[in-house]
């Protein structure tokens, strides 16, 4: 099968399939079973070919019939099959019968693995492209009593059920092969994930390394990788620092997100939360038991005084988690994106939190200009159906006056199209804002703290203070001020 190098590799000597897995089977120690499940035993085809494969495959096996599968590891409580959980009881179910059935007197350097995937490719009518997911769990040292193990959510892109299998067969390889040889550098594993595989096939939207050897790991920062490779456009984490299925999470559930810098995260971020939150589930449509919300940091904003500062953006993460909120960074600069990715997993409620300055934003006509449809085509997609704006209001430093959705000021040409929004109630003021902290800007208070200036705390919220200064966030080196649209 002729394959395409992506340009992340093209300049690296990246060893061939057969190569890696000819280097994993001639490796006496590494020994472990495949259980594949939905799409063939593709992985596997490609250790057996290789050569060499009886030192280490202990089993090979495919439980495609539903009734076998639940024999094999029992029902899940959703009685579904291509989920997270059911992935894991597999990779717990083979790991634990080859260390049983395997004599460690007789076999004292072996370094066990299990491999799983559970996949539905492409559907007959080609509606869905389908998803799958992939995960190791494994063993660095013979005596090591807890597992190493890394999981990969993926979903497919091509429009055959063959090229699926295909390239779900050599991204096993690569995490296999990532996981024995490429473990210490985990970011560089990821990118190997696409060694022989164009990133136009597959995209990779949620991964977590867990285990004794990736303590260091912090999956938030894996996720910043998946987006920085261009291996998805959104990645999501919750207050526990693991990373999230965006699809799970946001399944038929009412949204409310909140986009900004929080660098760092400001009493005025927590009021508009607040207020907004409070308005939003008062709709009769709106269940709060099924209702998420969501911090958003767009990539355009993490890169606004350049590259990517990670060390930024995990003191931005330690905060937001601290609160005990759930973030999303996204490639999605225009509002319309997002919420027509949010439409991919829900048709219930949508609310979108925002400044006065970034309404005025969404109606500069400069975001569309890419679009057939312009700007008429992007508000189709903003305003679909139940999306509701909470305006959060501005106070003007020249005049003192506050501004509102009844007073912002839009270009001359894009008023009617403002009126209709506004008046089909589109569009809704926060109304009991808090009038003493309209001066608070991250911009102001990241300036303050890097200049180790005084007065700077009373601006965040309770507790957070106290965290930048015990772990030293953004005060480390001299950030760069961020050229970059006032969130708040």
């Amino acid at each position: 099968m002729a394959t395409v190098p992506n340009k992340a590799n093209e300049f690296e000597n990246i060893p061939s399939i057969k190569a890696k897995t000819l280097r994993i089977n001639l490796n006496p120690d590494i020994y472990g079973t495949f259980a594949e499940i939905g799409a063939g035993q593709e992985t596997a085809r490609h250790f057996f070919r290789a050569g060499g494969a009886s030192g280490t495959i202990a089993k090979a096996m495919s439980a495609y019939d539903k009734a076998f599968s639940d024999a094999i590891y029992g029902v899940e409580e959703d009685g579904r099959y291509v989920t997270q959980a059911r992935l894991k009881t597999m990779l717990s179910h083979e790991m634990q019968l080859v260390e049983e059935r395997i004599d460690r007197k007789s076999n004292p350097d072996y370094r066990f693995f299990s491999y799983a995937n559970t996949v539905a490719t492409i559907d007959f009518s080609k509606r869905y492209k389908g998803h799958g997911w992939i995960g190791l769990r494994f063993q660095l040292d013979p005596n090591q009593k807890e597992h190493d193990e890394i999981i990969l959510h993926i979903r497919f892109k091509q429009n055959e059920a063959r090229l699926q299998q295909e390239t779900l067969g050599i991204l096993g390889v690569n995490l296999i092969y990532g996981a024995f040889f490429k473990f210490n550098r985990p970011k560089k594993l990821l990118k190997y994930l696409y060694d022989h595989i164009d990133k136009d096939t597959i995209e990779i939207d949620m991964v977590n390394f867990t285990g004794p050897n990736f303590r260091d790991v912090d999956n938030r920062l894996m996720s910043l990788q998946l987006i920085k490779n261009d291996m998805t456009d959104a990645v999501m984490f919750g207050p526990d620092g693991n990373n999230l299925l965006p699809a799970a999470v946001l399944y038929k559930k009412n949204i409310l997100a909140l986009r900004g810098s929080f660098r760092p995260v400001t009493k005025v971020n927590m009021d508009m939360f607040q207020k907004s939150y409070d308005i939003f589930v008062r709709d009769q449509t709106v269940d709060m038991d099924k209702t998420i919300v969501i911090f958003e940091i767009t990539l355009s904003n993490l890169k606004a005084s350049g590259e990517i500062d990670e060390q930024d953006f995990m003191d931005r993460a330690e905060l937001l988690c601290s609160l005990g909120h759930t973030v999303m960074i996204s490639k999605f600069q225009e509002y319309y994106k997002l919420v027509e990715y949010f439409n991919n997993y829900t048709k219930a409620r949508i609310g979108l939190t925002m400044g006065v300055n970034n309404l005025v934003d969404v109606f500069d006509e400069k975001y569309y200009r890419h679009l057939s449809g312009g700007i008429l085509e992007a508000f189709g997609k903003l305003f679909f159906k139940d999306l509701q704006v909470y305006l959060y209001p501005m106070k003007n430093a020249q005049t003192g006056q506050i501004m509102t959705s009844n007073n912002v000021k839009v270009h001359p040409r894009m008023k009617e199209l403002y009126k209709f929004f506004k008046y089909n109630g589109k569009v809704m003021d926060i109304i009991d804002y808090d009038p003493d902290i309209m001066h608070i800007f991250s911009r102001d208070v990241l300036k303050r703290i890097t200049n180790k200036e005084e007065g700077w705390q009373e601006m965040l919220p309770e507790g957070i203070a106290e965290i930048i200064e015990q772990k030293d966030l953004f005060v480390r080196k001299d950030l760069p001020e961020a050229q970059e649209v006032d969130e708040e």
